[in-house]
């Protein structure tokens, strides 16, 4: 082969090290002319800490042409770091969901929904309180851990996506980093994503467009909060809608994201065309 693209974990200190072994064996083929060029999918570390990479890049002399990097990364230039949007959780077995009439149509018992780990002194902590000083737990299906567990049992995925497709909305706070997993995974059910609009601490660009300045971009039909005491209002005018609206919100909110997912798989064949096949 003449080119090569490598998709890379670099979100923590092990994953880094097993991700530099294969960049170090791409490295010997390109400088004894096997491959010409290299592009790297990465999964970037939540606090945009990726300098370990920056060596294999070509601009600082390295063999890397092009880099597609989640997160909101400063280095992102559209030149040769381009953002990649992060997905659902995979290595969970998130399952790819088809749309289908009754997922579009069906009657949804809960206004919204929070399953996840809530941590001491975070906005999740915030989100919970709001919740139940305002009585909208009965409203909500919320189920909250304590500790972050990194794989699923079967029953506490089929939990997590019976919440989704039964909530008009997923409420999507902070973690690490402001997107999440969560987003991407709402959407595949057509509940609307509620993102708690706030930049989280590291070394993510800070512009005015971020966090989540890919999506924002896109158009992304969520609804974004700055604080969680806006909740109450918001869930207030859902309960002020008719099911008709219900369903239209659903139908725009499920071809928005089939239609974002096609045009990210085309931006890249295009960046990958344009950079690696293209004769002078």
């Amino acid at each position: 082969m003449n080119s090569l693209i490598l998709v890379l974990n670099g979100r923590e200190q092990q994953k880094v090290s097993y991700s530099t072994r294969w960049l170090e064996h791409v490295q010997a083929l390109v400088q004894s002319n096997t491959i010409s060029h290299v592009a790297v999918v990465l999964l970037g570390n939540e606090q945009c800490n990726n300098d370990w990479i920056a060596p294999h890049l070509k601009r600082n002399g390295g063999f890397v042409d092009l880099l597609f990097l989640i997160y909101d990364s400063p280095w992102v230039n559209d030149k040769d770091v381009f953002q990649w949007p992060l997905g659902v959780a995979t290595y969970r077995e998130f399952p790819m969901i088809r749309p289908n009439a009754q997922l579009i149509t069906s009657n949804r018992p809960y206004l919204c929904n929070f399953l996840g780990t809530v941590y001491k002194n975070s906005s999740r902590e915030a989100l919970m309180n709001v919740l139940r000083q305002s009585g909208l737990d009965k409203e909500c299906l919320t189920t909250a851990r304590e500790k972050w567990l990194s794989q699923e049992t079967a029953d506490s995925l089929r939990r997590y996506q019976t919440a989704l497709a039964q909530s008009e909305l997923t409420l999507c706070p902070v973690g690490i980093n402001t997107e999440c997993y969560r987003i991407y995974e709402a959407c595949s059910y057509g509940s609307v994503p509620v993102v708690e609009d706030v930049l989280s601490p590291g070394n993510c660009a800070a512009g005015p467009s971020s966090p989540l300045r890919l999506l924002k971009a896109a158009g992304a039909p969520f609804i974004f909060v700055n604080d969680w005491r806006e909740l109450p209002a918001i869930l207030e005018r859902e309960r002020g809608m008719s099911q008709e609206q219900r369903v239209d919100r659903r139908r725009r909110l499920l071809e928005w994201y089939s239609g974002f997912r096609q045009q990210m798989k085309n931006r890249f064949t295009e960046v990958i065309e344009e950079n690696f096949f293209k004769t002078v």
